[in-house]
C-alpha cells in the first residue's frame, strides 16, 4: 500500500516537474504513473550499478553527480515510455533538481 502512495505522489511531482521545466513534457496522469512506475524500476535495478561506477566522481562533487546519475534514468525512461519527452541532458538535469526539491518539501509536508 506505501508503494503505490509513494508512486502517485512520484506522479504527481512529475507532472509539477513539467509545468515548471521547459522542454519536459508527460502527456497525461496515466503517463506520469508509467513514468513513475518505470523509474521506481531503474532506481532499484540500475541506479545502484551507476552509482559504484561513478562513485569517484560523486565523491569528488560532493554528491552533486547524483543529479547527472538521476537525469540519465529519466533520459532512459523518456526512450521507454511514449507520451514522455525531454528536450535534452540539459533539461534532464534541470528537471533532476526539480524532481528533488518538490519530491522533499512533499516528503515534508506529508510526514
Amino acid at each position: 500500500m506505501r508503494f503505490l502512495i509513494d508512486l502517485l505522489i512520484r506522479a504527481l511531482v512529475l507532472l509539477l516537474t513539467a509545468y515548471i521545466v521547459p522542454g519536459f513534457k508527460i502527456g497525461d496522469y496515466t503517463t506520469a504513473v508509467m513514468v513513475a512506475l518505470v523509474l521506481a524500476l531503474l532506481n532499484l535495478l540500475l541506479k545502484p550499478i551507476l552509482v559504484i561506477l561513478t562513485l569517484p566522481a560523486t565523491i569528488l562533487t560532493l554528491g552533486l553527480f547524483m543529479f547527472v546519475i538521476n537525469a540519465i534514468l529519466l533520459i532512459i525512461a523518456s526512450r521507454l515510455i511514449s507520451g514522455f519527452q525531454i528536450a535534452g541532458f540539459g533539461t534532464a538535469i534541470l528537471a533532476s533538481i526539480v524532481i528533488t526539491v518538490i519530491g522533499s518539501l512533499l516528503n515534508i509536508l506529508i510526514k
